[in-house]
């Protein structure tokens, strides 16, 4: 009998610490993973690189971010659809630190607060205990902060700056403001903020049906407490619950989850956890369950593939296919081509007319490994129509090194015979390495040609 009885506790409790260590441990050892010294996710201003998926991107390719963010919020909507409010209890920092703070400094180290299973009552006075709190707590902010800035500035940098404060005065007002707000935060705005400041509960409204997961007390066992949002009974007349209330005095937000879906839910379960105990000892399961509102009225499972689910993995998969097949498109040298000021330039060598367009090529080597690059230049497709005259010798950069580099163009043969304007010949420009085929960029631009009248002239 006991060990049926002990079947019916649920321990949501103790999964949600489990996975914040987890998440916590993810998040604050993968800025020191790299692969090729590129990062997991890096967006580096300092550098103007972006790493992504252990893969480096200049500034020129931040086309990518577009497609990160997409996938970023229709993660958000399809999970919010399928599951509620999940992150908010399981992922959220703010849930995570809340805990931190209250449920480990204040109460298991502090014992400010003399029950875990009690989030309702304060306890005035301890003005020294809840001042070291603050402390304490303040020591873990600067190491959160300082973990959210390691995917903005590479730990490498992070603590060589910190070792040069006056060279970095911005970093370190960074972290130093950044700490002050999320001590206020979690120490006095605390459950506030998920009430009365953050948008996702407002979003969310919009995103739920009747067969999205919640947190929801079953008034067919447990009986009608509210009718309303009025409050009728502390305990029913006919049902299973029992009125200890331990749902409501567990609730970090401070609701009555009998009442109904409210906004204030972040869905943590603690109450499930807090009613199971007792309806335990009762042999009945928890009245408070995460469910659905279909699933729970009629009394079957929850429908996790529906139209919206399936929607939203068929979007999400087309955005990641989108980013894998951008991504790939990754170049291992970069060139912007400008052109000098000048259209062209006629010159009498050896009694033969040169005509030349000049050019700035700025090349950066995006590669991990040093390059030999040179250039190929085809104009209208044939490659014998305009040659390079300088440079005339390949040149060498080395891993992530930029170069500046005149190239002078000289037209091998009549390009037009255009006697009323000066012609523009398309140019498709192929950089490459002499050292790797797979390191290739093209690029297009114009030769000016000059027109017939001036050519003669000369």
């Amino acid at each position: 009998m006991q060990a049926h009885m002990q079947g019916h506790i649920t321990h949501y409790t103790r999964k949600r610490y489990a996975f914040y260590f987890i998440l916590s441990l993810f998040a604050f050892i993968l800025p020191f993973i790299k692969i090729n010294d590129n990062h997991f996710f890096l967006l580096s201003f300092d550098h103007k690189k972006l790493h992504l998926f252990f893969i480096a991107f200049n500034t020129q390719e931040f086309y990518l971010l577009p497609f990160v963010l997409i996938l970023l919020f229709l993660t958000i909507f399809f999970i919010t659809t399928l599951a509620g409010r999940i992150w908010c209890a399981w992922s959220c920092p703010q849930t995570i630190f809340r805990v931190i703070y209250r449920d480990f400094i204040q109460t298991k180290l502090l014992k400010i607060r003399k029950n875990i299973r009690n989030k309702q009552k304060e306890y005035p006075g301890n003005l020294l205990k809840k001042t070291l709190a603050v402390l304490l707590f303040y020591a873990i902010c600067l190491v959160a902060v300082s973990n959210l800035l390691w995917y903005f500035v590479p730990p490498e940098d992070f603590f060589s700056y910190l070792q040069n404060p006056a060279e970095h005065k911005l970093l370190l007002g960074i972290l130093l403001c950044a700490s002050l707000f999320l001590c206020f935060d979690i120490t006095y705005l605390a459950e506030k903020f998920c009430i009365f400041v953050c948008p996702y509960a407002r979003i969310q409204s919009v995103m739920f049906d009747n067969d999205t997961m919640q947190v929801i007390y079953d008034e067919r066992r447990g009986g009608v407490i509210y009718e309303h949002h009025t409050k009728l009974h502390k305990r029913p007349p006919q049902g299973e619950c029992t009125g200890c209330e331990a749902c409501v005095s567990v609730c970090p937000t401070h609701i009555d989850i009998r009442k109904g879906m409210q906004l204030e839910c972040i869905n943590c379960l603690e109450c499930a956890d807090a009613c199971s105990s007792v309806q335990d000892k009762l042999g009945r399961p928890s009245l408070i369950s995460w469910s659905s509102s279909a699933a729970v009225q009629s009394g079957g499972r929850v429908r996790y593939f529906r139209f919206r689910t399936v929607a939203y993995c068929v979007v999400l998969c087309i955005a990641l296919a989108a980013l894998f097949v951008m991504g790939a498109r990754k170049e291992g040298v970069l060139v912007n081509i400008n052109r000098s000021s000048e259209l062209y330039d006629l010159r009498n060598k050896s009694g033969e007319l040169e005509i030349t367009n000049a050019y700035t090529f700025l090349v950066e080597n995006t590669d991990n490994e040093a390059h030999t690059y040179y250039f190929e230049i085809q104009a209208r497709g044939e490659k014998d129509g305009i040659s390079i005259l300088r440079p005339r010798a390949p040149f060498r950069l080395e891993a992530g090194a930029k170069a500046k580099k005149i190239v002078v163009l000289k037209a091998e043969k009549a390009l037009a015979n255009d006697h009323e304007k000066d012609s523009i010949i398309p140019l498709r420009v192929k950089i490459y390495a002499l050292d790797d085929e797979g390191i290739v960029a093209l690029r297009k631009s114009i030769f000016v040609y000059p027109r017939a009248s001036i050519l003669q002239e000369k």
